[in-house]
């Protein structure tokens, strides 16, 4: 290709992802974002993703006090893949999607009325989250004790690794919920499930472990048949006892929005952890709502990384990981945000409606640590001699922790 020819088409595609951009923003009535602030970048004629651009512009134009290379520590899961099955759907946010998250995994998943998730149990405990509509769960432990209760939006439930249940979504629309694994490299794909071991078990042996003819089993389904498939909506709850079970398995469930919250005026945090949800032994959470202008303090966790995932709203999180580096994420519904152990940050609404997330833990008790609790509680002189505050800054720190502020 000649040289002129070269440059005269850079020149027309520049203009045409110029004018793309443009006619972008025209549509929304908006101004293009540009990679810029006073005395600092420039524009960005294109080719480039303005829709994108708008939903992380954090990310675009970072403030001036960000730094370093942290990893990234946003993934939203409307880039996971779905899988769609006869009875609903489900997507995956692991270490493959989000690298810096090695300890827990977190799957979306909905449930048509009657869709079921097959009976099947996983090397990874199992917590849930509900989002919308009903569900029926299943599950045994290992003393034979039999659980069944249907639940709903808010509540929670907790399936210890290697114990076996099911999930069923109910009328009059079924389900959708978020499930978090405690392992990082958690897969969906390979969970233990009942079709898929009866079909790679000969039927003598069927036959001689189930004291029936090997004939019996000679019309099961195909695994990929199943895994998320629909079925008859179950009768009200009651009628579904199974006659002769033995009752009295521990609560692998939990309303979470029934607590009492943390309040101010704000925004609310609800705690969940083994005080209060004692089955949930490898998980812990809190469910956070702020209210626009208002903000999760800045505060760091002593004990874990912090999982998270936004369940509406507008938020952006600053996040500092010491040695000079920070940075900040921008985040919206079906987003997931994580913070590696120890990093102080914080989340701010910077919409105009309510902003609630999932703080999520790998541990069985939850704990953090309010910066500005912190510094009330020690001595003034020292604070003082540290930052160089006036008194009257000094005696406004809270000796009492407030999660969401203003207070």
């Amino acid at each position: 290709m000649h040289d002129v020819t070269r440059r005269t088409l850079l020149t027309t595609t520049a203009a045409g992802g110029f004018l793309a951009a443009a006619t972008a923003g025209a549509q929304t009535n908006e101004p293009v974002p540009q990679p810029q602030r006073p005395g600092h970048g420039g524009t960005d004629p294109g080719p480039r993703n303005v829709v994108r651009d708008r939903q992380n512009p954090d990310l675009l134009v970072p403030p001036s006090t960000d730094h370093g290379t942290l990893p990234n520590l946003r993934f939203s899961f409307s880039d996971a893949h779905v899988r769609q099955e006869t009875g609903g759907w489900t997507r995956q946010v692991t270490v493959r999607e989000l690298g810096i998250s090695k300890d827990i995994a977190g799957v979306n998943m909905r449930l048509n009325a009657g869709g079921v998730r097959e009976l099947h149990w996983h090397k990874a405990a199992e917590w849930a989250y509900m989002l919308y509509g009903t569900a029926r769960i299943t599950a045994i432990d290992p003393q034979g004790r039999n659980f069944v209760d249907d639940v709903g939006v808010g509540d929670l439930w907790y399936f210890p690794s290697g114990i076996p249940h099911s999930i069923q979504g109910l009328n009059p629309d079924g389900c959708e919920f978020l499930l978090v694994f405690d392992d990082g490299d958690f897969d969906e794909d390979n969970t233990f499930l009942l079709s898929d071991w009866f079909k790679h078990t000969p039927d003598e042996v069927l036959s001689k472990n189930f004291g029936v003819p090997g004939s019996s089993f000679a019309h099961m389904p195909d695994p990929s048949e199943l895994y998320i498939f629909p079925a008859p909506v179950p009768e009200p709850l009651g009628s579904d006892r199974v006659v002769g079970a033995v009752p009295g398995a521990p609560g692998f469930s939990h309303k979470m929005l029934a607590q009492q919250p943390i309040k101010t005026k704000s925004g609310t945090v609800r705690i969940t952890d083994t005080s209060v949800f004692p089955a949930s032994k490898t998980i812990s959470a809190a469910l956070v709502e702020v209210q626009p202008g208002g903000m999760r303090e800045m505060h760091w966790h002593p004990n874990t990384n912090e999982w998270q995932y936004y369940i509406e709203g507008q938020a952006r999180m600053g996040v500092f990981a010491a040695s000079g580096q920070a940075r900040t994420f921008d985040f919206q519904a079906g987003d997931v945000g994580y913070v590696p152990f120890a990093m102080g940050h914080y989340i701010e609404n910077i919409g105009t409606t309510a902003v609630r997330f999932l703080e999520i833990f790998k541990n069985s008790y939850y704990a953090d640590v309010s910066l500005n609790q912190w510094l009330a509680l020690t001595p003034p002189e020292l604070v003082q001699a540290h930052l160089k505050l006036d008194r009257q800054t000094l005696e406004a720190f809270h000796k009492e922790k407030s999660p969401v502020v203003p207070v």
